[in-house]
């Protein structure tokens, strides 16, 4: 990390640099996503483990099946909402790192640095770690049908997974973004196989519960109604990810708004036919017993071929970790090039083109979480509660970007209800959240103040010692360039 004034001359230096190796033919992150692997992207980060895992969720805190269909269907509104707010952003300061970038442009480093640490802290390694897990207990589940997989087992496979789609993206940015492609499709045909047995399901007047979908199983309240909004926000997360490699995005005003205004509906229609899928099934009772929804759908509907479920979960959360850290990494890349992180995180390979010291520093904050990490679904709150937060106040900046800045260059320019009724959605959430797990979201706020200090300390304080700034940022690796 280095001091203020330092960083910002850097910079510039740097992009200068940057962009005369572009044209002399140097090394440079290149625009290799297209149309079909923006949408591979927010569609794969979306689609991870989240529709396989919160569905317990929402409807345990929705406490009916009726509300915890309208959970998903709202959800789903708010996150197109959000991406119309995002994309606005996106093309207006077209810069990796999403909204990392904004909030630091808009409201200033301490705040841009307050994301960046809690998104290394707690919310991509948590996404990482989820997701993972999620792959290994659908692959572990048949081989344990009478009682859950090894919690050991578990572990170790996700282990397993994280580091072999590490190789694959330190590898090539066309090796990762195929896998994403392929494995996206592949998760498409799982869901649209649940949805479509759903159909046969109340075809054959199998959807028993319309009459009393309001009927709770427990009394409802307020704020575990929220923690179901924020078990299904964890389901959306990702729709942002594009936003990250807006540097690697072939033509950013034309397919940023395109792949957001493609892959929101679609995955809204695919969450909230498969809950209705689910629900043809499996009574309430049934899917709150259940850690692998979509197995047990499967083992209900499939008989002999339930193995298909399981396999086809797999292959979804397998393509979920890839478009995570795939992404991740170049937040955290951002984020050095910025003077924020080491400068270290902010070097390539001069042959791949990849940023591998941010991409093994991604992995290697997941792996912790394995070790230190409680259970999936607290893991979720802790995710859920923080993205939300800081999501609220990138839309907010938008707010502000269009009072202080009236005439900037806007190519996408939505009316500012958008960007209201994101914040009253976003205000109710946070407050009952805060009301019915303070104990989780005040843990989360305090991790995330835990930067302030390293922020003055390593970003703010000017003239720090000399040993300081070359003990963090004076590291040159063999192979390996700034950008």
């Amino acid at each position: 990390m280095t001091d203020g004034p330092r960083q910002r001359s850097s910079t510039a230096g740097s992009a200068k640099d940057a962009a005369a190796e572009k044209e002399s033919g140097g090394v440079a992150l290149k625009k290799e996503i297209g149309l079909v692997s923006a949408c591979g992207i927010i569609v794969g980060n979306i689609i991870g483990s989240g529709i396989f895992v919160s569905p317990k969720g929402v409807m345990e805190n929705a406490s009916s099946v009726g509300l915890a269909l309208i959970v998903w269907i709202i959800t789903g509104i708010i996150t197109a909402i959000g991406a119309l707010c995002y994309a606005e952003l996106g093309v207006t300061i077209p810069k990796s790192g999403g909204d990392y970038s904004y909030v630091k442009d808009i409201f200033g480093g301490l705040a841009g640095f307050l994301r960046l640490w809690i998104a290394v802290l707690v919310i991509y390694p948590t996404n990482q770690a989820v997701i993972a897990l999620t792959f290994s207990n659908y692959v572990l589940q048949p081989l344990f049908p009478t009682c859950f997989p090894p919690e050991n087992g578990l572990r170790l496979l996700a282990a397993i997974c994280l580091l072999l789609l590490t190789w694959v993206n330190c590898s090539s940015v066309r090796w990762a973004t195929r896998v994403q492609d392929i494995f996206t499709a592949g998760k498409l045909l799982a869901l649209a196989l649940i949805i479509i047995m759903g159909i046969v399901q109340i075809c054959k007047g199998e959807l028993t519960t319309p009459a009393n979908a309001f009927e709770p199983f427990q009394d409802y309240d307020v704020g575990l109604i929220a923690l179901a909004f924020l078990q299904g926000s964890f389901a959306y997360g990702g729709w942002n990810f594009l936003n990250y490699v807006t540097e690697e995005l072939v033509d950013p005003y034309v397919n940023l708004p395109r792949a957001i205004f493609i892959s929101i509906p679609l995955v809204t229609f695919v969450y909230v036919f498969a809950n209705i899928a689910y629900v043809t099934a499996m009574s309430p009772q049934e899917l709150l017993a259940s850690n692998a929804v979509a197995v047990t759908f499967g083992e209900k509907l499939l008989g002999v071929m339930a193995w298909i479920m399981p396999i086809s979960v797999a292959l979804s959360t397998f393509g979920g970790v890839n478009g995570s850290l795939f992404t991740s990494s170049r937040l955290f890349f951002a984020g050095a090039r910025e003077g924020h992180l080491p400068s270290l995180l902010a070097m390539i390979h001069v042959k791949r083109c990849t940023p591998i010291p941010a991409l093994l520093f991604t992995v290697s904050t997941a792996l912790i979480i394995f070790i230190a990490g409680p259970d999936m679904y607290t893991l979720i709150n802790y995710v859920g509660f923080i993205n939300y937060l800081f999501y609220g106040v990138t839309v907010a900046g938008q707010i502000v970007l269009r009072i202080k800045q009236p005439n900037m260059h806007r190519p996408i320019k939505i009316s500012l209800i958008w960007p209201v009724i994101y914040l009253l959605f976003w205000a109710f959430l946070l407050i009952f959240s805060l009301y019915s797990e303070p104990v989780v979201c005040g843990i989360g706020l305090a991790i995330m103040l835990t930067g302030v200090p390293v922020y003055f300390l390593g970003v703010y304080w000017e003239n720090k010692p000399q040993c300081f700034d070359t003990f963090v940022d004076g590291t040159e690796l063999p192979c390996f360039t700034s950008v």
